[in-house]
């Protein structure tokens, strides 16, 4: 198979070779032109001055036609009538093709025909007639057809180097852009570690450095791809395996096994799956950039609904920092993400959990705080990974999916906002999650 760059050579080539053909044309026939005009030229001063040698021997009576040579056609016409026998009054030609000389304008050439042969003709004026010259053009003719047979013959042999030139030339041009793409075209998903040569301090190492950045990008969302099917593959056989265990267990001892305790295991490692399903579904589809139709979202409200909630489930929750807050968003999505926050901080605190929501500086704050052990500044942004859990969080019945505190980055991010955690006043973890604020309509 031809490599792409040949036939980008190719095009360059013929493209270059049709502006050269027509420069090359337009000139040769500026330049036949040219030595036409300056030869014709040439021959209008020689003209002048055999008309100024022939009045000044006219006036002196000194003109003899017959020692004119014959390439100047000489023509006196008389100044007087035809009966006049004035010696001032002469008519004579030095050849007999001077016969059908015209006379023409003074001070001027013209172009005249004389037996099929082109010549130029000049007349002027003087005491003892009006003498007309001429010369004949045959050999300004023989110079520009001479002219234009090196011109055919020269542009083509010009044309044929100034091909063979560019395409050298493109090809040397090419060949780092050939080396270039032979080296891309060889890494494959198996060799995304692999990167391409990027010493040149040019454009086309400017374009290899930005291959080799866009590389890194896939071989980490490759990587980070791998790990997140192995992690929610793990995460996915656990509850499954648990279900399995107790489903065998009954099969075997059906006297010793309790359908409701059967019932209830799969219940609750059902309502795990879905949960971790369901967070899957989220992040792909953040993923892939559909963060849902925006609105504007007063946070305030679902704040105040998550403190109602915890409150509902015994766990006492500080409110009283919840202010206004309204921002543009998916409110299905804020309210998952400050649920998921939620659930973090009640799992992890002690006895508190505290939420506020306020405005500053154009931006909506959204702050959750429990009274937990918090997090330990070297962990602070693993908690954001896919799957992660600390250490202390292990146990099933303390730890969530370990997709939640990422659920709720990946939202902050698809709305142009941010999430952190750091410590709280109390020494446990306060997520911060900051996003654009909207006027209310």
């Amino acid at each position: 198979m031809a490599s792409p760059l040949r036939s980008i050579r190719a095009r360059l080539t013929l493209g270059a070779l049709v502006v050269v053909t027509i420069a090359l044309i337009l000139g040769a026939i500026v330049a036949v032109q040219l030595v036409r005009v300056s030869l014709t030229d040439a021959v209008a001063g020689a003209l002048q001055q055999d008309l100024d040698t022939i009045s000044a021997q006219l006036d002196d009576d000194d003109l003899n036609l017959d020692a004119i040579d014959d390439d100047l056609l000489v023509r006196v016409h008389g100044g007087g009538d035809a009966d006049d026998d004035d010696d001032d009054v002469r008519e004579g030609v030095n050849d007999s093709d001077a016969r059908a000389l015209p006379a023409v304008p003074e001070d001027t050439t013209a172009h005249i025909d004389i037996d099929g042969e082109a010549h130029l003709a000049a007349s002027t004026d003087s005491d003892r007639g009006t003498v007309t010259v001429a010369r004949s053009l045959a050999g300004v003719d023989e110079a520009v057809g001479a002219t234009g047979v090196v011109l055919a013959i020269a542009v083509p042999l010009v044309l044929a180097l100034v091909g063979i030139v560019l395409w050298v030339v493109s090809s040397r041009a090419l060949a780092p852009v050939e080396r270039l793409r032979r080296q891309v075209d060889a890494i494959d998903a198996t060799g995304l570690d692999r990167r391409v040569d990027a010493e040149r301090e040019d454009e086309l190492g400017a374009l290899a450095r930005t291959m080799n950045r866009m590389l890194d990008r896939i071989e980490q969302s490759q990587t980070t791809q791998r790990r997140f099917v192995s992690d929610a593959s793990h995460e996915l056989r656990s509850p499954l395996a648990t279900i399995r265990q107790h489903a065998e267990l009954a099969h075997a001892h059906p006297e010793a096994s309790s359908l409701d305790g059967l019932s209830r295991v799969v219940l609750d490692e059902g309502a795990r799956m879905q949960d971790l399903v369901e967070g899957l579904l989220v992040l792909a589809r953040l993923d892939e950039g559909r963060a849902g139709a925006m609105a504007p979202t007063d946070l305030d409200d679902l704040a105040l609904a998550e403190a109602q909630r915890l409150r509902g489930m015994g766990v006492q929750t500080d409110g009283r920092g919840i202010g206004p807050g309204r921002v543009l968003g998916s409110e299905q999505l804020l309210s998952r993400a400050l649920r998921n926050l939620v659930d973090n901080a009640a799992r992890h605190a002690r006895s508190l959990v505290t939420i506020r929501v306020f405005e500053r500086q154009g931006r909506v704050l959204l702050q959750v705080e429990d009274d937990g052990p918090g997090i330990p500044a070297e962990q602070r942004e693993h908690v954001f990974d896919r799957f992660a859990r600390l250490d202390e969080a292990r146990a099933r019945d303390a730890g969530g999916s370990g997709l939640g505190l990422a659920i709720a980055r990946e939202i902050a991010l698809a709305h142009g906002g941010t999430l952190v955690v750091g410590e709280g006043a109390a020494g446990g973890a306060m997520f911060t999650l900051t996003l654009p604020a909207t006027s209310a309509q």
